[in-house]
């Protein structure tokens, strides 16, 4: 088998001590590809939420949450996916890890309706020049993430959850997003940022 794009020596070792190489060797065979199929694409932009995995410059993890309406992240090329960075707390996490350390890790999972993983792994570059800015609605920034290893996951573990409403957070074309009430609490009031300007839609 070629050079693996999923394992290194720590998988091999724990792979070996459990022996499931083989199932492990077979798994990347037949299920990680390099490039999003339809039934990818279709997912993908279901989704109102994915987790985002980065780390810094010294190897030091960081996991979000990033959520908006269903689309917000898009299938931009073969092996490419975009997406928007809406104001937050300004504290820039995830993003600033990627200025540093472009590999991350992405996983996209529905809780509800019919269960189901994928995740991605690859390079990603923050960019506040992107044409997609300018037409998506609250984008200050936007991601674009290379994939080199797109593998479905299996989803025997996730719980049976029931979606009930979108965040009222969530950037909608024509309306004034609220303000989160915490950026109006004593101890933060004074040191808040200014929201950017953001295509409207």
């Amino acid at each position: 088998m070629p050079e693996s794009v999923m394992y290194h020596d720590g998988n091999r070792q724990l792979q070996d001590r459990f022996d499931s190489r083989r199932i492990s060797d077979r798994l990347e065979e037949k299920l990680t590809r390099g490039e999003f199929s339809e039934d990818d694409k279709l997912f993908i932009e279901s989704l109102p939420y994915f987790f985002l995995a980065t780390a810094d410059a010294k190897g030091r993890p960081d996991c979000s949450f990033k959520g908006g309406p269903p689309g917000f992240m898009r299938v931009t090329g073969p092996s490419e996916i975009a997406f928007p960075d809406y104001d937050g707390n300004g504290m820039f996490k995830s993003l600033g890890n990627i200025v540093v350390n472009a590999d991350v890790g992405l996983l996209f999972i529905a809780m509800h309706g019919k269960p189901q993983r994928l995740r991605v792994n690859g390079t990603a570059k923050v960019s506040d020049s992107d044409p997609l800015l300018a037409e998506t609605v609250g984008a200050q920034l936007i991601v674009r993430v290379t994939a080199r290893a797109i593998f479905p996951n299996c989803p025997r573990y996730i719980p049976t959850m029931q979606l009930a409403e979108p965040s009222i957070y969530t950037p909608q074309a024509g309306c004034a997003a609220p303000e989160p009430k915490w950026k109006d609490f004593a101890d933060f009031k004074d040191v808040v940022h200014p929201r950017q300007p953001t295509f409207k839609g």
